[in-house]
């Protein structure tokens, strides 16, 4: 089997889980697209090389947490609204009932809801976060027991929250 039909193989396997990763990120589709479609564009220049490690997931979803890192980054200043549609064409994408810990997580800043994914979703430890997110493991700690403690009082009652905000 040859190197662009094992790619096409591993793209056909998990895409589907790239882009909820990427989801879970972004906090919306349209980002989520746009994080996978570049993530495997740069995993299938490095393919021969990330296929022999045998790990070209974890790889694929390194690059995913840079870019989507960058993407601040070059945003910092700048804040999007995106209001998600009353529907979704993905169903693979949170339920209704955990919408509420959904939005609770994208309304934290970008850093402190890609440190608790990449904790809690990614499952990797602090040095780990801190080597993809290129920041110290004191600041990992710090952006997830500050991303803990909104998401707490968000869900523990939205309407204080909502009033906090103004």
């Amino acid at each position: 089997m040859d190197d662009d039909s094992r790619f096409a193989d591993f793209v056909a396997e998990r895409a589907d889980a790239l882009l909820r990763y990427g989801y879970v990120l972004s906090g919306n589709p349209h980002d989520a697209a746009d994080l996978t479609q570049e993530a495997l564009i740069r995993l299938h220049r490095a393919w021969s090389r990330v296929r022999r490690k045998q790990d070209p997931e974890r790889y694929t979803r390194v690059i995913m947490a840079r870019l989507h890192v960058n993407a601040w980054r070059f945003r910092r200043r700048e804040r999007l609204a995106w209001d998600p549609p009353e529907q979704t064409h993905h169903a693979d994408f949170p339920s209704d009932g955990e919408q509420g810990l959904w939005r609770a997580l994208a309304g934290l800043p970008p850093k402190q809801r890609a440190v608790l994914v990449l904790r809690y979703y990614e499952e990797l430890t602090d040095i780990e976060i801190a080597g993809v997110l290129g920041i110290s493991r004191g600041t990992v700690r710090s952006h997830a027991s500050h991303g803990l403690n909104r998401l707490r009082t968000t869900i523990a009652d939205p309407a204080d929250s909502r009033r906090g905000a103004r």
